[in-house]
C-alpha cells in the first residue's frame, strides 16, 4: 500500500474506530422494566462480553480490518486472540498493538497474539470449546469452512468475505467524476480490497467515452515504490497472488477486448507489479466478471436502462459493496433499495466511518464491523427476573 494511503486514510481510520468503542465501553444498555400486571416483579437486562473472541484477520488491510475486530470485542469486556495473517504477520497490528496495551497497563492475556500458518492455527481457534466468537474477514471458501467447524461448540460469527461490487455509470452522471471514482474504486491499493468496484456497467449513451477517458486513467496510472509519494499503484502483496492476478489477465485477453494494461513491470528491478488493466467489451458471464480477481483488473460492461442495469448488477453470488454514478439523486437513491449489497455508494466511492456499519449481503458474508452495531455482536443479552415481594 502506498504510505501516504496508510498515513492519510487507513491510521486516522483506525483511530476512530479504537476512540468509537471506547465509548461505546462507557456507555450503559442495561434496562430495568416493571411489568404491567405484576408490580412486585423487576426485569433487568443487560449485555455481558462473550468471552473468548478470536480475531482471524487478512493480508491486505493489516491493520485497519485487526482494529475493525479488536476494538469492539476489548470494549465490550471480552479477550482477544488475534491471528493475523501468515503474509502479514510483522504489519499487522498486532505486534504493536500488543506492547502499546503492555504499556498502557491492559493486563496480560487480554490481548494475545498467535502467529503461524493459518490453516493449522486458524483452525485450532476455531475448534476451541473456550472460543466463544469467531471474527474473520477473508475468502468465502475459508469462511465457509469456519462456520462448518464452528457450528460443532455453536460459535458467534461476524464473516466478511469476498465480493465482485458493481458500479453502474448512467450517461446523465458527470463522466469525468464518474471516471474517477471507477478508477479508485478498482485500482486503489491496487485493487486488493474486498469492495473494490470490481465490474463496471456503463449505460451504452456513454459507453464509449467512460471505457476511452478510464483506459486513459489505467494507462498514465503510476506505479512504484509504496514510499514514493507520487505513487498510485503499488506491487502485488505476494508472488501466490501475482501468478493469480496474470492468469485472470490472460483470461480476459481472449475473451474480451483490452484497452489498457495486461502487462508487468520492474520498479529499480524490484516489485510484483501489474499494470492497471481495463478490459472493455465484457459480458457478465465471463470468468474475469464472475470471480474475484483482487487485482488491478476491471471488466466494462454496456447496459441499456435502469432495469438491466439492476439486473446485471445483482447477477452475482456476492453482495458486499455497489455504487451508483447518476446525475439523478431520486434515480440513485430508488436503485440503492434495489441492490443486494451491504454497501451503496452514490457519485463516490471508498467512503468509510468507523459509526457506519460495514458487511455483506448473500455470499459475502453476515454481521456488521464498526458503529454500535459490531459492538453489540461482541455481546450477549443477559434478562433476570426479580420478585420485590417481602
Amino acid at each position: 500500500m502506498p504510505y501516504r494511503d496508510f498515513r492519510e486514510t487507513i491510521m486516522p481510520h483506525c483511530s476512530g474506530l479504537l476512540r468509537l468503542h471506547g465509548a461505546l465501553a462507557m456507555s450503559a444498555l442495561d434496562g430495568s422494566y416493571r411489568t404491567s400486571y405484576e408490580r412486585d416483579i423487576r426485569i433487568l437486562t443487560r449485555r455481558e462480553p462473550l468471552g473468548v473472541v478470536a480475531a482471524i484477520t487478512p493480508f491486505n488491510f493489516p491493520l485497519a480490518l485487526s482494529a475493525s475486530k479488536i476494538a469492539p470485542a476489548l470494549a465490550a469486556g471480552n479477550t482477544v486472540v488475534h491471528k493475523p495473517a501468515s503474509d502479514t504477520p510483522l504489519t499487522a497490528l498486532a505486534l504493536a498493538l500488543a506492547q502499546v496495551a503492555l504499556d498502557a497497563g491492559v493486563p496480560a492475556g487480554v490481548y494475545d497474539l498467535v502467529t503461524g500458518p493459518g490453516g493449522a492455527i486458524g483452525d485450532a481457534l476455531v475448534r476451541n470449546p473456550f472460543v466463544e466468537k469467531v471474527a474473520f474477514t477473508g475468502s468465502t471458501g475459508v469462511g465457509q469452512d469456519i462456520m462448518s467447524s464452528g457450528a460443532a461448540t455453536m460459535k458467534h460469527l461476524t464473516m466478511e468475505l469476498g465480493g465482485k461490487s458493481p458500479n453502474i455509470i448512467f450517461a446523465d452522471a458527470d463522466i469525468d467524476a464518474a471516471v474517477q471514482a471507477a478508477f479508485w474504486g478498482i485500482f486503489w491499493n491496487k485493487c486488493e480490497v474486498c469492495v473494490a468496484g470490481s465490474r463496471l456497467l456503463v449505460e451504452r449513451a456513454c459507453y464509449d467515452k467512460v471505457v476511452e477517458k478510464l483506459s486513459r486513467l489505467a494507462m498514465d496510472a503510476v506505479l512504484g515504490d509504496p514510499l514514493d509519494a507520487a505513487t498510485q499503484v503499488g506491487p502485488i502483496a505476494s508472488r501466490s497472488e501475482y501468478d493469480k492476478v496474470l492468469r485472470y489477465v490472460e483470461d480476459g485477453k481472449a475473451t474480451a477486448r483490452l484497452t489498457a494494461g495486461g502487462g508487468t513491470r520492474r520498479i529499480n528491478g524490484k516489485g510484483l507489479f501489474i499494470e492497471a488493466t481495463v478490459f472493455a467489451d465484457a459480458t457478465n458471464d465471463l470468468k474475469i466478471s464472475r470471480e474475484k480477481i483482487f487485482g488491478p483488473v476491471i471488466p466494462v460492461i454496456p447496459f441499456e436502462g435502469e432495469e438491466e442495469a439492476v439486473r446485471i448488477a445483482n447477477d452475482t453470488p456476492y453482495g458486499l459493496a455497489s455504487g451508483i454514478q447518476t446525475g439523478d439523486l431520486r434515480r440513485a437513491l430508488r436503485l440503492a433499495d434495489r441492490i443486494k449489497a451491504g454497501t451503496v455508494w452514490l457519485n463516490t466511492w471508498h467512503k468509510y466511518h468507523p459509526n457506519a456499519p460495514f458487511g455483506g449481503y448473500k455470499m459475502s458474508g453476515y454481521g456488521r464491523e464498526q458503529g454500535r452495531k459490531a459492538w453489540e455482536s461482541y455481546t450477549q443479552y443477559k434478562t433476570i427476573w426479580a420478585n420485590l415481594a417481602p
